[in-house]
């Protein structure tokens, strides 16, 4: 065990419940792989006190004025704040990304609290004018009702908050399931609302099997809208449970972000910042740079930074100094890493850049660059999740943006081009709902966050967050 992380707990009806005899999963450091502690997995029993909690906090929690609700959440965000220092280093610890990384994620996890605070006050209505006369039609906004929501490991603090500050924002109550190889995390959030004086039980926090969890939360009528980060196949599945109550759902599923290069582009900003953007998170976020489709007359140049740049990257345990990649999050990454590597080069494709495993302890693998990928090999229609970059050539706007829009997914893409013709046709044209033209960075809190096609449907942040929380009530009056 490692004193310098958390205890692991269940968080229902405000109260912090050991394993005391429940089923536990070992939570494991993946720079060393060694075990940090263990997080007590949630029983049926559980699962049905946490719902029975979310109900009857939901009558009073969305009854309480926005202003109350605001100034909950705002005080939450201060806190997270206040602890960041140590939220951050928890969440390298489990997760394994550069402790700078984890840093950045914490703070802007706050300020969706703080985002969602003021969205709380905005909730408004309209009056309708009628077609008779002494009749008053209105349209009224009110909380959905009680909350599923589940969240993966890669994005422990972020994710979570997205969720957690529009539904609580909107007068739901929430029971959320973070992801059990990353819980500390989740649990420090949930910590904090605590302690910025949430009503006990506006919040569940429970871990446990996934398909378990899920399967036994979506189908109780207690629940009356889900929210979904993760996997393409697992959102199917949560999607399709949830149609069987009629329930809404919000899923932000995977992706394989393109990248157009045009020759007239600043090549050297899109590779080096490129190669910034692909291995943050160990590549293990869903809105990554992975296919650089480049124009033909720039090729070769892009190549050469793009290669040079990740040579120079530091590779590491996230709390060490200077670390710019950190591990993978499991050994499941690891080993998908290596096959679809090791496909790739038997069908024909070139390393330019790492392409193994590191030796010693952790689940590292190197930052691997690839180069004359077949169509065939899995890496161009599987998203990745890791360290692995394909770079390809193309020759016109419409190669470019076949090549783009190939998969299924359309969560993220990216375009740099000098020419403002060009960046308006490649932005109409290309099939993502989170697009950058001549940057990388393209989230933001007062943004919405979501996806297309197979990345999912509905949004998180900006001003669209907070409306798959409220359903409408139409009121007519005489």
């Amino acid at each position: 065990m490692n004193t310098a992380y958390d205890p692991l707990y269940l968080f229902i009806e405000g109260k912090w419940i050991a394993a005391q005899g429940r089923d536990t999963a070992a939570v494991v450091n993946p720079a060393t792989g060694r075990e940090l502690g263990r997080v007590p997995l949630a029983g049926a029993d559980d699962l049905d006190h946490a719902l029975q909690v979310a109900q009857r906090s939901f009558a009073t929690w969305c009854q309480t004025v926005p202003a109350q609700r605001a100034k909950v959440l705002k005080r939450a965000a201060e806190l997270i704040l206040e602890r960041a220092p140590h939220i951050a280093r928890q969440m390298t610890l489990e997760e394994g990304k550069p402790l700078g990384e984890s840093l950045d994620e914490v703070t802007r996890a706050a300020e969706y609290f703080e985002w969602f605070a003021e969205s709380a006050r905005r909730i408004d209505g309209r009056i309708v004018p009628a077609n008779r006369p002494g009749v008053l039609q209105m349209v009224k906004r009110q909380a959905i009702g009680p909350v599923a929501a589940f969240t993966p490991w890669n994005f422990p603090a972020i994710t979570p908050a997205r969720k957690l500050s529009a539904a609580l924002a909107a007068g739901c109550s929430v029971i959320l399931k973070p992801g059990e190889e990353s819980p500390a995390t989740a649990l420090a959030l949930a910590r904090a609302l605590d302690d910025a004086g949430l009503p006990k039980g506006v919040l569940q926090v429970v871990f446990g099997v996934p398909d378990q969890v899920s399967s036994h939360l979506i189908a109780s009528p207690v629940i009356r809208k889900v929210t979904f980060t993760g996997s393409v196949p697992i959102g199917r599945l949560l999607s399709a449970r949830a149609a069987e109550g009629v329930k809404p759902i919000t899923l932000e599923l995977g992706g394989h972000g393109p990248v157009l290069v045009f020759e007239d582009a600043d090549i050297e900003k899109a590779a080096v910042e490129g190669v910034a953007n692909r291995f943050r998170g160990t590549g293990q976020v869903c809105i990554s740079s992975t296919r650089f489709l480049i124009q033909r007359g720039a090729y070769r140049a892009f190549v050469d930074h793009f290669v040079t740049a990740t040579q120079a990257l530091k590779i590491g345990a996230g709390l060490a100094p200077g670390t710019q990649v950190g591990p993978l999050a499991n050994p499941r990454q690891l080993a998908k890493m290596q096959a679809l590597v090791a496909d790739a080069v038997a069908k024909g494709a070139r390393v330019l850049a790492g392409g193994k495993c590191l030796d010693g302890d952790g689940f590292f693998f190197e930052p691997t660059v690839l180069a004359d990928v077949p169509m065939t090999a899995r890496i161009m229609h599987e998203e990745p999740f890791g360290p692995i970059a394909v770079l390809m050539p193309f020759d016109t706007l419409d190669d470019g943006l076949q090549e783009a829009n190939r998969l299924p997914y359309g969560l993220s893409a990216y375009a740099f081009t000098a020419s403002a013709r060009t960046a308006i046709d490649v932005a109409d044209g290309l099939e993502a709902g989170m697009i950058g033209i001549n940057q990388y960075r393209i989230v933001a809190t007062e943004l919405p966050f979501g996806g297309l096609k197979e990345s999912g449907h509905g949004s998180e942040g900006g001003i669209e967050g907070i409306e798959h929380y409220l359903t409408n009530k139409f009121i007519s009056q005489v």
